[in-house]
């Protein structure tokens, strides 16, 4: 064993003691929609300047902060988005009304001076502009009657404390006691005097305490409060026939603080922790299943080497998870389903070695199986590199165009690509270099698994197919699917998701069954005749509506509970419309960068025409995922976007393998034409194309099989975008290659004026730096 195989041991040894280490000892931090919950994304009104606005958000957060704090909820979660939107993240709450109605409310509490009441039912006299004075406002108290009231004299910025009690010897039920700042008694004793000055039964002896312009208390001063003597300074209480509840969430309010500035709810997502739950069984089962099909098939198609692959594909899900543990990512729906697919393309760089190998042992079958697998470390580095950039880019893009579970995919899938390399090419190819090293292995080529070329290989080899005589053709089948793809589009039309045109999507699970067409008839004979209803799995109910708040929502849950018996609230999503254009153009924006990006890297690692062509595939993929949803009914809403741009890094990957290859075999074969190079480079990929979309499909499958209705349209579009990226990689990249080649007349490489004989390192403009 050499001294770099020992090293790499020792280095994967030690990754893995860590990883185990973590992954016994640490708990995974999951996603309100893996736990169940509440998530609200609340926007500040804009301020007058960027800095103005940053600081109101800041102080409106902790105000939040406070408020939630004082609501009881286990582990809330509040973050700054932007300049003026916060995060709100409630585990195990189901019901978002209250904490909506506590978090939302302004709570701009004042305390005011009254001038004069008309009864209840009596129009309230009018007065001249003059003589109602500048900040009075007319409201009617808690028995109806019409208050008229002077500018606010303190405000709720005064209170020091508020709490809920029940006076049961005073005959006031529960009250909210007030405890003023030193500044603010001050004035509350000054207020207090000015009222007692007026006779008892005067109305101009109340003070009116008015929340959010609305009176709930408006008390006599008392008979034995001299006139601008006062109350003291040092506290009141708020009456008005409270119950418990109201009484506590008033002191809550008041306690908090008020809110800067009001604030809307732009997105809430509410998660059932039973759908959650079975989101997380459901993973787990596809990982399980694809994993071990994964580990089957790459072990059958490279026999001993396949079964150390799958040792290290094990030894990346212990990596992988203990990362995402360690660095507390928080794992969502989407990430989970990021994880999972993963371990599919993590066997890619195993492949493009072992491939490699295989083509060393057979154009010199007397070398020895140490020195072919090394040589397949080597050539194949390239092609793993690039590939897994591409993906990374993928990565990149989701995390910060992305948004909420959408960046927890990004980040997965990121830290599963770096995962896979390390699990490629420290310890599967340790592995595989300690057992290359056994005499037993390799002389026995049927078991090493590298020695003899593969069925697929040997197919090709017998048939030799002439791909790219007339690549035309080829563009023109590609432009066929397009066309028929886009047809989708125009004819049947984009469903969008409520995350992107704005509404709210509820699914509800009832003890009755109840079909779409009742169901759809009551929720019209209560009010909601625009509902969109659907059935969704396991028999529940989807409805999907345009604005509704949380009233409403739970209107539309009581009607349809007369039919279905009891209704529960599997899932929720309020989507609010400004923020639904802004998900919609930034997902726009998104597939555009993700062109560009992909061009850019591409025209640097390889000729411009390459990257043209690569990128040309990858619309032709984009495009036919798209057109197939249109045509499916599907909904394409922000996990489509992740499957999307997943597509996009997968669909770039295959076609940099592929022109990797026309890449090196063009550097040594100068005067080769170059459609013979791109038959040669693609024939020669085909069997690393195939072995490794089949392990991905092998996890895609069981995903969508098992992954339920939450997973099952984002399986769906990878597989369709694995199917189209191979497709496309071979028969719409390499032909739309050699047509720009064609019309454009760039000239191949020619050899450079060193001698051959001493084959000194020559520049190759295909290979941006490489020697050969």
């Amino acid at each position: 064993m050499t001294r770099a195989t020992t090293v790499r041991a020792v280095l994967a040894a030690a990754v893995l003691l860590v990883s185990v280490f973590i992954t016994l000892t640490m708990s995974p931090r999951l996603g309100l929609d893996l736990q169940g919950g509440t998530r609200m994304v609340l926007q500040a009104e804009d301020s007058a300047t960027v800095e103005a606005n940053r600081e109101t958000t800041d102080r409106t957060l902790e105000v939040l902060r406070q408020r939630i704090d004082s609501l009881g909820v286990a582990e809330p979660v509040l973050t700054r988005s932007g300049e003026d939107r916060i995060i709100v993240e409630l585990p195990d709450v189901q019901d978002p009304r209250q904490a909506a109605a506590v978090i939302g409310r302004t709570a701009q509490l004042s305390f005011h001076a009254v001038q004069g009441a008309t009864p209840p039912g009596t129009e309230p006299e009018s007065k001249p502009e003059s003589e109602t004075g500048s900040g009075r406002l007319t409201l009617p108290d808690e028995q109806g009657t019409q208050l008229d009231l002077g500018p606010a004299r303190l405000s709720g910025a005064g209170v020091k404390n508020a709490t809920a009690s029940f006076e049961a010897q005073q005959a006031a039920g529960w009250t909210v006691k007030l405890d003023f700042h030193k500044d603010a008694g001050k004035d509350w004793t000054r207020l207090t005097g000015e009222a007692a000055c007026h006779p008892a039964g005067d109305e101009r002896r109340r003070v009116a305490i008015v929340l959010d312009e609305k009176v709930i208390s408006s008390p006599q001063v008392d008979p034995s409060v001299g006139c601008q003597a006062g109350l003291p300074s040092g506290g009141t209480q708020i009456t008005g026939s409270f119950t418990a509840k109201e009484a506590r969430d008033l002191a809550l309010l008041i306690k908090g603080g008020a809110l800067p500035v009001p604030v809307e709810i732009v997105e809430q997502r509410t998660v059932g922790p039973t759908l959650g739950a079975a989101a997380i069984d459901a993973s787990a089962q596809a990982a399980l299943i694809g994993a071990a099909a994964t580990a089957l098939f790459i072990t059958f198609v490279y026999r001993l080497f396949g079964a150390l692959a799958a040792v290290a594909l094990a030894a990346y899900g212990v990596i992988s998870y203990a990362a995402l543990v360690g660095l507390g990512v928080t794992l969502t729906l989407p990430g989970l389903a990021g994880f999972v697919l993963a371990i599919g393309m993590a066997v890619d760089a195993n492949v493009l070695v072992f491939e490699r190998a295989r083509e060393e042992c057979q154009d010199r079958p007397t070398r020895s199986l140490r020195s072919a697998l090394t040589t397949g470390f080597q050539k194949a580095f390239s092609a793993v590199a690039d590939s897994n950039i591409t993906t990374l880019l993928a990565a990149g893009l989701l995390f910060f165009l992305g948004s909420g579970p959408v960046k927890g995919f990004g980040v997965t899938l990121a830290i599963g690509v770096v995962a896979s390399m390390f699990s490629a090419l420290v310890i599967a190819r340790a592995l595989t270099e300690i057992a290359a090293g056994s005499r037993f292995v390799s002389d026995y080529r049927g078991v090493n698994g590298i020695a003899r070329p593969g069925s697929v290989r040997t197919w090709l080899t017998r048939k030799d197919p002439q791909l790219f005589r007339k690549p035309v053709r080829w563009l023109v089948v590609s432009t066929v699917l397009v066309a028929v793809a886009v047809a989708g589009i125009v004819v049947r039309g984009i469903d969008l998701g409520v995350e992107f045109t704005g509404g709210r999507l509820v699914e509800y699970s009832t003890s009755r069954p109840v079909d779409v067409e009742t169901a759809r008839s009551t929720l019209a004979d209560a009010g909601f005749g625009d509902a969109e209803v659907t059935t969704a799995g396991d028999g529940d109910i989807s409805v999907r509506t345009g604005k509704l708040d949380n009233d409403g929502e739970h209107a539309l849950r009581e009607a349809l509970a007369t039919e279905g018996g009891e209704t529960t609230k599997v899932r929720d999503e309020l989507i609010g419309p400004s923020l639904g254009d802004e998900l919609r153009r930034n997902a726009l924006i998104a597939l555009g960068v993700a062109v560009f990006v992909q061009l850019a890297y591409l025209a640097m690692r390889f000729r411009w025409t390459f990257a043209v062509a690569s990128v040309v595939g990858m619309v032709h993929d984009v495009g036919i995922v798209v057109g197939a949803f249109a045509w499916l009914g599907r909904p394409v809403d922000g996990i489509f976007l992740a499957a999307l741009l997943t597509v996009i890094g997968y669909s770039v990957n295959d076609s940099v393998v592929v022109f990797d290859r026309v890449r090196e075999l063009w550097a040594g074969n100068r005067k080769t034409p170059l459609a013979t190079i791109a038959r040669r480079a693609v024939l020669q990929t085909v069997p690393r194309t195939v072995n490794t979309g089949m392990g991905a499909l092998f996890i895609l499958v069981a995903l969508a099989v098992l992954g339920g209705d939450s997973l099952a349209d984002f399986a769906l579009a990878l597989l369709i975008g694995i199917v189209v990226g191979t497709w496309s990689s071979v028969f719409t990249a390499v032909p739309g290659a050699l047509v720009l080649e064609r019309r454009t007349g760039a000239p191949p490489p020619v050899p450079g004026k060193a001698s051959r004989r001493a084959r000194a390192p020559r520049r190759d403009p295909l290979d941006n730096g490489a020697r050969v």
